[in-house]
């Protein structure tokens, strides 16, 4: 476990004028534990997380992502109002709370859904927003290895007891690794079905060279030269496309994903896909399964043109020359 963070989690709504108003989550935070959990407001366009505290007139400071701010028309600076839509409930019904605030800062996560609807706050400002005491809703733990979240998680709930539940980031973004993995088989698969086209153009060019070098594979092989050896020639040329192949490939395939990621090549509508272009970000592991399956599938398509090769009846074959 690295840090523990609580923070106070409630849907509001900013108010910047009669055109400017954005349904948000508003995150009431205390920052230096908000930094060490998370990475958002490392990201500031502009002001400072400084801006939060109360200034002199009273007004406490709130940091936008920067497509809110964008379709609010807000910036550094500006003063805004923030509705708590469920209220307290008054003989009437229930009655909003509302709170003005400054703008302190405006973030960018490079995620829409960040950008476009979270607000940060800080633990006091939004508790008074909410009419509530020295309460939080939410305790955020970060670890130093993500891949143990889900143990903590549990442990975290066993600690605190019944009536308290706990998540983690892999059961929040299920549907996404559920998608990815899907993607992944898909991926695969095209890949082996384009191995398996290089494999039969191995298969195919070598079964022509035996098919036009009868008559010096059948001198070989009257001079003395081993079936072995011959069968080792059509191995080793094959490898050698294979190796060739292979190599240029990878060179292609790392060199296209390095352009492709730095000048985003391929955008996507941010509003949709969460992402603002396609990441390219390829893993070395990938890299080294796929070399070493193209190696396989090029041995392999050796196999028949090297051992038909060894067929040869010389005498056969050199009765007419």
């Amino acid at each position: 476990m690295v840090a523990v963070a609580p923070v106070l989690y409630d849907p509001g709504i900013v108010i910047s004028g009669p055109a400017g108003t954005i349904l948000v989550v508003l995150k009431g935070i205390d920052k230096q534990a908000e930094l060490d959990t998370s990475q958002v407001l490392h990201n500031l366009k502009s002001g400072s997380l400084d801006g939060l505290a109360t200034d002199q007139n009273g007004l406490p400071g709130i940091i936008l992502g920067s497509k809110a701010a964008l379709r609010a028309g807000l910036s550094t600076g500006s003063i805004v109002t923030v509705v708590d839509p469920q209220g307290r409930l008054t003989p009437f019904g229930p009655a909003p709370r509302s709170q003005r605030f400054r703008v302190a800062g405006i973030f960018e996560s490079g995620f829409y859904d960040f950008d476009a609807t979270w607000t940060f706050a800080t633990l006091d400002a939004t508790q008074k927003l909410l009419s509530l005491g020295d309460v939080v809703n939410d305790i955020e733990i970060r670890t130093d290895d993500p891949a143990i979240a889900p143990s903590v998680a549990k442990e975290a709930q066993r600690v605190a007891g019944a009536g308290y539940d706990s998540t983690n980031w892999q059961d929040q973004n299920r549907p996404l690794f559920s998608a990815l993995k899907v993607e992944s088989v898909v991926i695969f698969v095209t890949v082996g079905l384009i191995e398996i086209v290089a494999a039969l153009n191995i298969f195919i060019a070598l079964t022509m060279i035996v098919l036009t070098k009868y008559k010096d594979i059948a001198v070989l092989m009257s001079m003395g030269t081993r079936r072995a050896q011959i069968r080792r020639i059509f191995v080793m040329q094959g490898a050698i496309i294979g190796i060739v192949g292979t190599i240029i490939g990878l060179a292609a395939g790392y060199s296209v994903c390095y352009l492709a990621n730095t000048y985003r090549w391929i955008p996507l509508d941010a509003s949709i896909y969460a992402l603002s272009f396609v990441p390219f970000q390829p893993n070395p592991l990938d890299g080294v399964w796929i070399a070493a399956l193209a190696m396989a599938v090029s041995l392999l398509a050796t196999i028949y043109p090297a051992r038909n090769a060894t067929r040869i009846a010389p005498v056969e074959v050199l009765r007419y020359e």
